[in-house]
């Protein structure tokens, strides 16, 4: 098992999130909890290609959209003023949904800025805490207590 204390939530929330392409991939060292980049032409050092599977490590495979998609439903839904919480949820709706969400908050709600950034990283830091324990890589009761720990953030 790994020591929660010692890993990096965050750039295992980034690995969660990486849509991009399958040219690279995210891996996690199980003894140690660094986390790794590789590449297709450039294996984990940057220089020489090395096969996946010959590598002593766990790949961390993207979350599918969706599940990011459900943080801008629900901060939408959160937000105590009802009309900036239907605009929001107006631009989630239907194909570019993250792009217009982004832009709605820079251009129309900036003040909110903050509060999305703080929801959005409680809940990849949940998140990466909840895909480390599906792995066995800590154990439930230390995800568990992350979880109680860490709750959303109160929205405005």
């Amino acid at each position: 098992m790994l020591d929660l204390s010692r890993l990096d939530l965050e750039e295992i929330a980034t690995a969660l999130e990486d849509q991009t392409d399958y040219d690279h991939r995210w891996l996690i060292n199980l003894l140690t909890g660094e986390i790794v980049f590789w590449t297709t032409d450039g294996g984990v050092n940057g220089h020489t290609p090395v096969d996946l599977d010959g590598l002593d490590l766990v790949v961390i495979d993207p979350l599918p959209p969706a599940v990011w998609y459900r943080d801008m439903a629900d901060f939408a839904e959160r937000i105590r003023d009802a009309a900036v919480g239907r605009r929001l949820a107006r631009a989630i709706q239907g194909r570019g949904a993250f792009r217009r969400f982004k832009n709605e908050l820079h251009e129309e709600y900036p003040h909110l800025l903050p509060a999305w950034h703080a929801f959005r990283d409680a809940r990849s830091r949940r998140r990466a805490v909840e895909w480390l324990v599906d792995n066995s890589l800590i154990d439930d009761e230390t995800g568990e207590r992350f979880m109680v720990e860490h709750p959303d953030p109160g929205l405005p």
